[in-house]
């Protein structure tokens, strides 16, 4: 069984009635709920000590979620340091949404994962585009979103290995939305919905995607790395 953690700031759902209404135990509760059957599931939140993420924690985890949004400077860089080296390791790692934004994906992506974005963005159609992977597994080949904030191209991260989703948006945007990388052993997976205003992760299809990704960032075996000089 999966060790997944869910790390989540846990902040707007406790500062604003509108999003607690959404989620009144926070996201990482629903998300929790979306994971709990097959996998082993903990969440994290910011203001535990160390942000819930010591070493103990990091090291029982094979899989970790991440959803920030307005606190990304409030975590502190021995965490970031500590969340980078499990990936290079082997953990996998999947920010969600704003996530895009934390310390730790841009740590592991090296730029500014900078994009545009309209908080009412209308409805989202989701495409499979590479319907082989099996993160898409049990997917239709799109899935609509009622009503979602809009993030648009350009998206200032690497080019990624494999490109799951693409949006597109009333407003005629597009937007890479499912993004797979691998860095060191770890695989990463961004996956753009989820904002905090809307119940996107109560959405069948999204926890679905949630478990595939789950599954394909988890660590695997492979022939040991070695370093520096050879006899």
């Amino acid at each position: 069984m999966v060790a997944v953690t869910i790390w989540n700031e846990f902040r707007h759902e406790r500062e604003d009635d509108d999003v607690a209404a959404v989620y009144p135990d926070g996201i990482h509760e629903t998300i929790a709920d979306a994971l709990a059957d097959d996998h082993e599931v903990r969440t994290a939140t910011l203001d535990e000590p160390e942000h819930g993420l010591t070493e103990a924690v990091l090291d029982a985890t094979d899989v970790l979620l991440w959803w920030g949004h307005e606190a990304h400077d409030e975590v502190a860089d021995d965490v970031v340091d500590r969340v980078r080296e499990r990936v290079l390791e082997g953990m996998g790692f999947i920010p969600l949404h704003s996530a895009h934004y934390s310390k730790p994906f841009k740590r592991l992506m090296g730029t500014s994962c900078s994009l545009q974005y309209r908080e009412d963005g209308g409805t989202e159609r989701l495409w499979v585009v590479d319907p082989g992977h099996s993160i898409a597994d049990g997917l239709d080949s799109s899935l609509e979103l009622p009503r979602t904030e809009m993030y648009g191209e350009p998206f200032d991260v690497p080019e990624p290995d494999r490109l799951v989703f693409v949006s597109w948006f009333e407003g005629g945007e597009v937007f890479r939305s499912g993004c797979c990388y691998r860095r060191g052993n770890g695989r990463i997976f961004y996956f753009r919905p989820g904002h905090e205003t809307y119940p996107i992760y109560e959405n069948e299809a999204v926890r679905r995607v949630l478990r595939n990704a789950v599954e394909w960032a988890s660590p695997t075996e492979g022939s040991p790395r070695t370093f520096g000089e050879r006899d």
